[in-house]
């Protein structure tokens, strides 16, 4: 059973800037969009950032400017460069590998943005 396995995430003043990472245990084949997904406290799962395997990228209006998503769909790795951080960017950030038949999510990591 392939996992995602994420990394990066941890407590940050605001201001500041983290890098999250996933990476797949074992080859994902048919790969077309790569992302990242946050989800605060009371609030719906959404979509942070995307990458497709074109390398065209999608985000979030909250964080056009500040985040950037990179990776590489052949070693199914994905990442999340975040600066600028704020308070509201608090929440679980989800790694998510969508492929033709399917997709598969990381467990989570936990970012707080907090003084």
């Amino acid at each position: 059973q392939v996992q995602l396995v994420e990394s990066g995430g941890g407590l940050v003043q605001p201001g500041g800037s983290l890098r999250l990472s996933c990476a797949a245990t074992a080859s994902i084949s048919r790969v077309y969009v790569m992302g990242w997904y946050r989800q605060g406290s009371g609030n719906q799962r959404e979509l942070v950032a995307s990458i497709t395997t074109a390398g065209s990228t999608d985000y979030a209006d909250s964080v056009k400017g500040r985040f950037a998503s990179s990776g590489n769909s052949a070693r199914n790795t994905v990442y999340l460069q975040m600066h600028n951080l704020k308070p509201e960017d608090t929440a679980v950030y989800y790694c998510n590998i969508k492929r033709q038949y399917g997709e598969y999510w990381g467990q989570g990591t936990q970012v707080t943005v907090s003084s």
